[in-house]
């Protein structure tokens, strides 16, 4: 592949990679309102669409890795800087990802920050749980065939 091609071929990917990682960003603030909201019926829409979203990216990533397998180089980051080197050697895609790389590292952020919610929320749910049922949370431990069983008395950590 000639390296004019190849330099095309990874500005298309990190173009498309730039704005499914915008829509993600967009999804998963709007995720947060749902969550706060407690709009069940909005989140699994944005759950739907979150997921598109994903695909598209996991997707990129298959043709970014494809493409480096076809220019014999790794598909990790030295990889990738190998190829770089080679087919944009002005390094005028270097900064758009550098970008692609921020926003990814808001994306997770936001990720975290909406799992953390919703961790805090279902530990809510289980004390309210714990208090109307009256029954304590046991602890989980492994049974004698590789799974977790509540245990009935808090003494014991693992059965046979």
């Amino acid at each position: 592949m000639d390296p004019s091609v190849c330099r095309e071929h990874l500005s298309k990917l990190i173009a498309e990679e730039s704005q499914a990682l915008a829509r993600l960003e967009g999804l998963l603030d709007q995720e947060h309102e749902y969550l706060l909201a407690n709009d069940i019926d909005a989140l699994d829409r944005a759950g739907e669409a979150r997921q598109s979203c994903i695909a598209d990216l996991v997707r990129i990533e298959d043709e970014r890795r494809a493409l480096c397998r076809m220019h014999n180089v790794t598909a990790d980051k030295l990889g990738l800087e190998r190829l770089l080197n080679w087919c944009d050697p002005t390094q005028s895609l270097k900064p758009r990802i550098a970008d692609c790389a921020e926003r990814a590292g808001r994306c997770r952020h936001l990720n975290e920050r909406n799992g953390a919610l919703v961790t805090a929320r279902l530990k809510r749910v289980e004390g309210l749980l714990e208090v109307i049922t009256g029954r304590q949370a046991q602890p989980k431990v492994y049974g004698k065939h590789g799974g977790h069983e509540t245990t009935r008395s808090p003494n014991v950590l693992a059965k046979a």
